[in-house]
């Protein structure tokens, strides 16, 4: 059984600041320069976030776009302190190959930049402490790229583009949206280029990566297993029927209710899939301050609110279960800027309190996922006590 899947598309990447207004690439350091590859930074202002790693992450996309009519092959993206011109990163060859997503949301063959077309580079940053992220980010682009708008063949070229502002206020603070023991984090951030990561959406006219920070949450139980029985039976998942709780005081702003569970094993057929059923059963709140959460893939008819509802920090939306594109029963759960599940940019979270057992290798995740094996059992693990953390992929956590 492949990871739990939520989305039919993957590519993308996660945003963490735009540029501000006025402050475009600007001249670069010689004068002016023509550039024929173009770089933008999909969506708006995301600040770093706390992971279980002991780092700030720093996750986003810059998306790379050919101009004109030669074909360009992308060589380096380097990332920069722009109050220092200090070189942060730098990505070539196929490392930078393994970041890179066609507008089809998927792998890029080659790093050829075909003329007239876009590719987005998934960028993830990882700095010791609060205070060494930096508040400017720069970007310079190694390529061969026409030089001028007469150009008929790629020359090298080298210069700055799509400028990034980190704001330095702290992710928001939530209670987990879940209770007990042995809850692992699938899909989730930081590194790789798994489903969340990639899952940038073409929605209402624009390109959104809601689900940046999201995590899909899968529980196991004291023996470290998954499935008892026959995994495709969804009652035979531990975690199947566990009560999903409100991360904080709200209002549902939208919430569905009617769909069946999928049999697991596999994702639906991709043709059945739609933007009305992807998510399955689901809720969204609106905490305020430009702050929702989403929750999807409720049991059939387990949801207890619609919309309008006030709700409480910890109350009950429903129970986890199998519906919409999933391959098993589990919990996504992501944060977002805007009221729709697929139309809002990603923002980072924390949640209050956790501990944290241990950290999945990712054959064994992939194994255990399938039922063919366990992860660690209980009494074997040591959880220490995380406050105000992102748990990372392959955590396995208690609430």
């Amino acid at each position: 059984m492949r990871r739990i899947r939520t989305l039919v598309l993957v590519a993308g990447l996660v945003v963490v600041v735009t540029a501000r207004a006025g402050d475009g690439a600007g001249p670069q350091p010689g004068g002016d320069v023509f550039t024929a590859i173009v770089g933008t930074i999909l969506a708006g202002p995301v600040p770093a976030v706390h992971g279980t790693d002991g780092r700030h992450h720093v996750v986003y996309e810059l998306v790379l776009t050919n101009t004109e009519a030669v074909p360009a092959t992308l060589q380096a993206v380097e990332v920069r302190n722009r109050a220092n011109d200090a070189r942060l990163a730098r990505f070539e060859g196929d490392q930078l190959l393994g970041m890179l997503r066609a507008m089809n949301a998927r792998p890029a063959a080659s790093l050829e930049l075909p003329a007239n077309e876009s590719r987005v580079v998934l960028l993830s940053l990882a700095f010791s402490s609060a205070e060494t992220v930096p508040r400017l980010l720069d970007h310079r682009l190694d390529a061969l790229a026409a030089i001028s708008p007469a150009a008929t063949a790629p020359s090298p070229i080298s210069y700055r583009l799509a400028p990034l502002e980190v704001p330095a206020r702290a992710a928001p603070v939530l209670r987990p949206p879940l209770e007990g023991k042995g809850w692992l984090v699938v899909n989730g951030c930081c590194d790789g280029t798994g489903a969340h990561r990639g899952a940038i959406l073409p929605v209402n006219g624009r390109l959104y990566d809601s689900q940046r920070f999201a995590i899909d949450f899968v529980q196991a139980d004291a023996e470290g297993r998954l499935v008892v029985g026959d995994a495709a039976n969804v009652r035979s998942w531990v975690g199947y029927g566990a009560i999903v709780r409100a991360a904080a005081a709200g209002r549902v702003v939208a919430s569905r209710n009617d769909l069946s569970d999928q049999i697991p094993g596999s994702l639906p057929d991709p043709h059945t899939i739609t933007v009305d059923n992807v998510d399955g059963n689901f809720v969204v709140l609106d905490h305020g301050g430009g702050i929702y959460t989403f929750y999807a893939h409720f049991q059939p008819k387990s949801v207890k609110v619609v919309r309008g509802d006030r709700v409480e920090a910890g109350q009950e939306l429903g129970r986890l279960g199998n519906t919409g594109n999933t391959s098993g029963p589990h919990l996504h759960f992501h944060v977002m800027a805007g009221p729709s599940p697929l139309g809002s940019n990603g923002v980072p979270f924390v949640f209050s309190a956790f501990g944290l057992a241990t950290i999945v290798g990712e054959a064994s995740l992939d194994s255990a996922l399938s039922g063919a094996a366990s992860l660690p059992a209980r009494q074997l693990l040591k959880p220490t006590k995380r406050e105000r953390q992102l748990p990372l992929d392959r955590t396995l956590i208690d609430f």
